[in-house]
């Protein structure tokens, strides 16, 4: 594990630097919760740190998140379910999930239940190459991802809002002013 995540330090803190917020999901339980956030703030290369973001992980006790992750083989419950309650913080007609990184099927099941693109769903193999969505054939490594970062996760500084971008601004209904 520790080896496929060396190399996303240097694309994760490219996607960072274009102005993207990192979200780390695990449904392990709720007692692992310093040990996952050590390991994430622990990971480095050349010098550089795993980008810093939330770290959200199930509230359940050890057995429930056990049995539901190795007995059931069902962890994207709580995934989907956590990522649902994230998204009713925002207005309804907006996802706040650009993209998704896993190393499961059942990421990329969460990721799509919550509205990812497909293009956007990035799966991670045991060889530490990443796979976009079920297009298997289109295997990436991250040095390759990071090659197109910028092209992938454009700098949110020249990402307009859609609301108001220069074409929308001028189709608002002008404010009414008391003369």
């Amino acid at each position: 594990m520790l080896m496929e995540l060396l190399p996303s330090l240097i694309l994760f803190s490219a996607i960072k630097e274009n102005g993207y917020q990192l979200l780390f999901l695990s449904a392990r339980a709720i007692i692992q919760a310093y040990l996952t956030r050590s390991f994430l703030n622990n990971l480095k290369q050349d010098g550089k740190a795993l980008p810093s973001g939330p770290v959200v992980i199930s509230p359940d006790g050890l057995f429930p998140s056990l049995f539901r992750e190795v007995v059931r083989r069902a962890p994207h419950e709580f995934k989907i379910a956590c990522l649902e309650d994230i998204k009713k913080l925002f207005p309804q007609d907006y996802n706040p999930f650009y993209a998704g990184f896993g190393n499961r099927d059942t990421d990329e099941l969460s990721y799509r239940k919550i509205g990812i693109p497909k293009g956007k769903i990035f799966i991670i193999n045991p060889k530490g190459e990443v796979a976009t969505s079920h297009h298997r054939a289109d295997v990436k490594s991250y040095t390759s991802l990071h090659t197109l970062v910028n092209d992938m996760f454009p700098p949110t500084s020249l990402v307009e809002q859609e609301d108001f971008n220069s074409w929308n601004y001028w189709r608002l209904p002008l404010p009414e002013v008391d003369i």
